[in-house]
């Protein structure tokens, strides 16, 4: 039974909650399967060592204890982690009133369940989401502050119309492979649907990246039943095209065995070109839950110590 059994993932106000709900989830999930070694527990302070100063010890933790803490700080930090999202109008896909997730929701959601992971183990993180241009960008904190500035950033992204908003991935990724804190996680969540640019600027801008020294894990967000393996009812359908406009209406059929081939064709060349740069490309179908995205970042983050 999946995460989206038992929560209406759709009525997504409180992402706070549910991104908690998801990683507890997962973490109890863990626990149970052969994924042993994976550090999943989880501290907020470090214990104070004889002879520190006492100036940034707990005294509330001390007075619940008797133990004595010291709060952890930035510069504690064990890794930088950058969560990168397109909030093009692709990722609205499927749109509102399907009863279904959107990819958007979707990325938003395992967006804050990683935070609530890197938060957990005392990550630095940070968020940038673009879409024709980048329109929000932080340096990577662990504050709990940070946390719930990065966390009004999702709702806004959540709650915005979706409009014809076109798709820059390759300008994007190059403007951010420079301001991001140098060997970082990059963390992508993207449909790699690219209205602008050509696929040999987004390979490049992938590479980019890689010449900064990051660590990247590329999510390939999709819905994989309609935009990979194109399973629609034979009949009539008005397909519309949410970046552009564009409308055509067609017999399913008739362009499934071309669509299929195409779409197969240019994935598997994004993955090649992944493997080439040595980016984890991970697919990320918005059916099977959240657990393949946290599951990968700690394999990712175990590579890492």
């Amino acid at each position: 039974m999946s995460f989206f059994d038992h929560f209406d993932v759709k009525q997504i106000e409180n992402i706070e909650l549910l991104a908690k709900q998801v990683v507890e989830g997962f973490i109890i999930g863990l626990h149970k399967s052969p994924f042993h070694g994976f550090s999943v527990e989880f501290a907020e302070h470090r214990i104070y060592n004889v002879g520190e100063s006492t100036k940034d010890v707990d005294w509330k933790v001390f007075g619940r204890t008797e133990k004595m803490f010291s709060k952890k700080f930035e510069e504690e930090t064990n890794l930088r982690c950058q969560i990168i999202i397109d909030g093009s109008s692709s990722m609205y896909y499927p749109e509102a009133g399907t009863n279904q997730i959107s990819k958007l929701q979707f990325s938003a959601l395992a967006a804050a369940s990683l935070m609530n992971l890197f938060k957990k183990q005392r990550d630095a993180f940070g968020l940038s989401i673009f879409d024709n241009e980048v329109k929000i960008h932080t340096k990577a904190r662990s504050s709990t502050l940070h946390y719930r500035l990065l966390l009004t950033y999702l709702d806004q992204l959540l709650s915005e119309k979706e409009g014809k908003k076109t798709t820059a991935t390759a300008k994007s990724l190059h403007q951010l492979a420079e301001s991001i804190h140098q060997r970082s996680l990059v963390v992508i969540f993207s449909d790699m649907f690219d209205s602008e640019e050509s696929t040999e600027e987004l390979f490049s801008a992938l590479q980019h990246l890689k010449f900064a020294k990051h660590e990247v894990l590329m999510f390939h967000v999709v819905d994989k039943k309609s935009e990979i393996d194109f399973e629609f009812e034979n009949r009539p359908y008005l397909f519309i095209d949410l970046e552009s406009g564009e409308e055509i209406r067609l017999q399913s059929h008739m362009v499934k065995e071309l669509y299929v081939d195409k779409v197969k064709s240019y994935k598997d060349m994004l993955r090649m070109k992944c493997l080439q740069y040595k980016i984890d490309f991970i697919e990320a179908d918005i059916n099977e839950g959240f657990n393949p995205i946290l599951q990968s970042y700690l394999i990712k983050r175990n590579k890492l110590k």
